[in-house]
């Protein structure tokens, strides 16, 4: 059996729902978050399980645990697996950056991945972090199913980078709606995308509830 890397990312929160920038920010899922981590328990946990990786915020803490406590195991934490810091930004709108912080609003949408938000992350330091972890699974793990619970833009990076893509492409290329599942799997031939962005498990009602 080949590792399989399933991307989750985390349930709804009130900044997927309104839009606003939110990394460092820390908020907890809303109900309907927290239903979206119970129905993909529900859904993932006849599966074996070697792993369970999450980023140590909590929302994806809070979209890990009803399937760690389903199937027994552990949640890891790790930083490099967190959202991207968009420093100044944080907890701001779309339009109130582009008002007040045009030009770097400007060179961020043009080529993120050496143009960080103000007083934050670009894409190429995310991608070194999380690639990091990346590393770490590919070592300790040559066979199984490894979750890794993280955000909209850090796993789109992480893609990139499994993919061979440019990393400074993943807002424009990738999409990622919220507490929908990425698998990867590793073969000889190196990562293969197998299923991207599903939401299968969730009820209806909640895969289509709108949101960023």
């Amino acid at each position: 059996m080949p590792l399989n890397l399933y991307l989750l990312r985390h349930g709804e929160t009130e900044y997927s729902q309104t839009g606003g920038f939110c990394g460092e920010l820390d908020p907890e899922l809303t109900p309907e978050g927290v239903a979206m981590a119970d129905a993909f328990a529900a859904q993932y946990q006849t599966m074996p399980w070697q792993a369970i990786f999450a980023s140590p915020m909590k929302r994806t803490i809070a979209t890990a645990m009803p399937l760690s406590r389903a199937v027994g195991v552990n949640v890891q934490l790790r930083n490099g697996l967190k959202e991207i810091n968009y420093g100044q930004w944080e907890g701001l709108t779309a339009e109130h950056v582009r008002e007040h912080f045009a030009d770097d609003y400007l060179n961020w949408l043009t080529e993120p991945a050496w143009n960080p938000p103000t007083g934050g992350e670009s894409s190429v330091q995310i991608a070194s972090r999380a690639s990091l972890v990346m590393a770490e699974i590919e070592e300790n793990f040559a066979e199984g199913n490894v979750l890794v619970v993280s955000h909209k833009a850090t796993i789109r990076i992480i893609l990139c980078n499994l993919m061979g893509m440019d990393v400074g492409r993943y807002r424009n290329r990738i999409s990622l709606p919220v507490a929908s599942v990425t698998h990867v799997q590793f073969n000889n031939n190196g990562p293969m995308l197998m299923k991207h962005g599903d939401r299968a498990h969730l009820p209806p009602e909640l895969e289509t509830r709108p949101g960023t």
